[in-house]
């Protein structure tokens, strides 16, 4: 109680600090959205009309104090405001992955017991209905976007318009009961509810409170110096608790404009439109960045080619220098000068990232040469470390303090050890309150102390104190001498090239390494019409000799570079073959967040790892795919398997010998 006490001066929910920012900031801008070409604004003062006109709708719809409501479709400023409506009348919003399959939506659904849904559109009001054959707890589903839906029944089908317009006609008698709701709310009161993404098994719905939200946003908002004058754009999967503590959280607790683009299609050009100030993307949204600026310059003439490298060459050599305010010759900052109004400016303007002040990524490790790429240009691109059980935030990077190889130092309030065998545990004010309905999970995951297992291995740098991440601590192993095996940290080092979009390694318990790669269909098959190489098919491009040698020659540079870490020598690849196909989460292959369920690949193309150790040159195989409209079928494919060559460590080979 001495805790609660302590922050009874700040809000104590979300609506809380909707009800602060309209006192404070009630005609500044809060939401913008790009429908049919075109920016529309609501401030801080019209959001909160239509997000109690929903709250009532809710109300006369009969939803009830800890009913949980399922939020299904793209970043829009309605789909926010049906959350925080939810928080205003004690129910809690579940965000859903909008690519979800009917299947994983399914269990989502009935494990919250969701009595209602919100949906962006048809097609996720149609995975609703497919739902319901399964799952009985929705007994409403209302929607946005109402084209395609007119002749569906509307007997428990509501347009969201409807339910605000029902809102409104009973403002005077629900009122009461909405503010008596409100009312109650408390700070360690249950604020939403987020699913992990199922990487080793059944997502989990991971309980945060208001107490976990509010803390987070504060803490980090003070660190990273965000004004009410930022700018975001909100594009991340809102499942994502990523995407809720920045769109939400920080925008709340901060007071600043939350962007949404119009579509996943005109994303780009949204972005270079409103520049954000604050940005956050995963590392692969870096990659493909990179990937096409690379193939736009090998299409460009040769004196735009020269003058690019002359000076990008020369921004890899000061740029994070001169980001990070250390000394650089006087020299060298006119030539980085004039580099800026020649290449780098430019290009952070066509990249939208000409008025980014603070940038961060997360969700997967970031190639360290990707990084430096967008640090060399003046970004202020930061890492930071987090889970959704932690409500984001366990590390992130000082200003001035930022590497490629480390997440930085543990965020404000939070408390961080390292066990024996190389666990990270944490605990913090945004320590999540439990897994739904799973206490097992909950006590395995967190003990009474409050400490958190993260299941990733690392270790603190004695100087800096910064934190290192090695891999996934169950991903960790050892190769049979005895070295380190560690697959993230080679993946990664792999997809720093434009052709390589995906890697899977293998070696644990073995006496090599051998790696599964994708390649980028977009930067290979630009590679492939400039050089007038005719392909019909992924498959096609992926076995073309070209191709092979191209991607061996990667793998061969990555081994030279593990060669010099003592620590990782091991892990150099011996064998590789390019997947046929795609690695795609529709056939559950990787996660919905992107994350490569390793168990479920080492099932399913258990014949290609045995032909990669048995010395083949050629595997046969046959792979079942999902299409996009949910019919079956088989992808059959004969892959060819390469060596590479590697840089014997003398040390190993002994150990082996022996």
């Amino acid at each position: 109680m001495a805790e609660k006490t302590a922050v009874r001066g700040r809000p104590q929910s979300v609506p809380e600090l909707l009800a602060r920012n309209v006192a404070q900031f009630g005609s500044k801008p809060a939401y913008r959205e790009k429908e049919f070409g075109i920016w529309q604004s609501w401030t801080w003062r019209e959001a909160a009309v239509e997000i109690e006109s929903i709250a009532l709708g809710f109300l006369a719809l009969g939803a009830a104090e800890g009913d949980h409501i399922a939020i299904i479709g793209r970043n829009r400023p309605a789909l926010y405001w049906s959350m925080v409506a939810a928080m205003k009348i004690g129910a809690v919003p579940v965000p859903l992955y909008q690519d979800a399959s009917a299947e994983e939506m399914a269990y989502v659904v009935d494990h919250s017991g969701a009595r209602f849904t919100i949906c962006g559109d048809q097609e996720q009001v149609d995975k609703v209905i497919e739902v319901q054959e399964t799952v009985k707890c929705v007994e409403h589903i209302i929607y946005q976007d109402p084209r395609g839906l007119r002749k569906y029944d509307h007997t428990t089908l509501h347009a969201l318009s409807d339910i605000q317009g029902e809102g409104r006609a009973a403002r005077e008698r629900l009122m009461p009961e909405l503010e008596r709701r409100e009312g109650k709310l408390e700070y360690d009161d249950t604020c939403v509810m987020l699913y992990t993404s199922g990487t080793t098994g059944k997502p989990k719905g991971v309980v945060l409170s208001n107490r976990n939200v509010i803390e987070t946003a504060k803490n980090s908002s003070e660190f990273d110096h965000l004004r009410p004058s930022e700018d975001i754009l909100a594009y991340l999967p809102m499942a994502w608790v990523g995407d809720f503590i920045f769109s939400i959280g920080q925008a709340y607790w901060t007071g600043f404009c939350t962007n949404c683009p119009e579509s996943a299609d005109t994303m780009m050009t949204d972005l270079r439109e409103i520049g954000p100030t604050y940005y956050f993307a995963p590392p692969r949204v870096f990659e493909t960045q990179l990937t096409n600026v690379m193939i736009r310059m090998e299409d460009a003439g040769k004196f735009k080619k020269r003058l690019f490298d002359k000076y990008m060459a020369h921004a890899k050599k000061v740029g994070p220098a001169i980001l990070d305010g250390k000394p650089v010759s006087m020299g060298d900052r006119i030539k980085y000068w004039i580099g800026d109004k020649l290449i780098y400016g430019p290009l952070k303007n066509t990249l939208g990232f000409s008025r980014v002040r603070v940038g961060y990524t997360a969700g997967e490790a970031i190639g360290p040469e990707i990084f430096e790429f967008y640090r060399s240009l003046g970004i202020n691109l930061k890492q930071l470390y987090g889970q959704t059980e932690a409500t984001v935030f366990i590390t992130a990077q000082p200003d001035g303090e930022v590497r490629a190889d480390t997440v930085g130092v543990p965020s404000p309030g939070v408390e961080i050890k390292i066990a024996e065998n190389g666990e990270i545990f944490y605990r913090s004010p945004g320590t999540f309150v439990e897994y739904y309905k799973n206490p097992e999970s909950t006590a395995d995951t967190k003990d009474a102390e409050g400490w958190v297992a993260t299941g990733d291995a690392g270790f603190f740098e004695e100087e800096t104190g910064h934190l290192r991440i090695i891999d996934r601590a169950k991903d960790v192993g050892q190769m049979a001498d005895g070295s380190l095996f560690a697959p993230k940290y080679v993946e990664n080092k792999l997809k720093f090239y434009p052709d390589i979009l995906e890697a899977v390694v293998f070696g644990n318990g073995r006496n090599r390494c051998t790696a599964f790669i994708n390649i980028d269909l977009t930067a290979v098959g630009n590679w492939a019409e400039r050089n007038n190489i005719a392909y019909g098919s992924y498959q096609e491009l992926a076995q073309h000799p070209r191709v092979l040698n191209t991607i061996q020659e990667h793998v061969e540079t990555v081994n030279k570079s593990l060669a010099n870490d003592e620590m990782l020598s091991g892990c150099q690849i011996h064998r590789f073959l390019i997947l046929h196909k795609e690695l795609d989460a529709d056939d559950g292959e990787m996660t919905r967040t992107r994350k490569v369920r390793r168990k479920i690949i080492e099932e399913k193309f258990h014949d290609l790892i045995t032909a990669l150790y048995d010395g083949s040159d050629e595997i046969y195989t046959e792979t079942e795919v999902t299409y996009e409209d949910g019919r079956k079928g088989k992808i059959k494919a004969t892959l060819q398997i390469r060596d590479a060559a590697v840089i014997e460590d003398t040390a190993h080979t002994r150990v082996a010998a022996e």
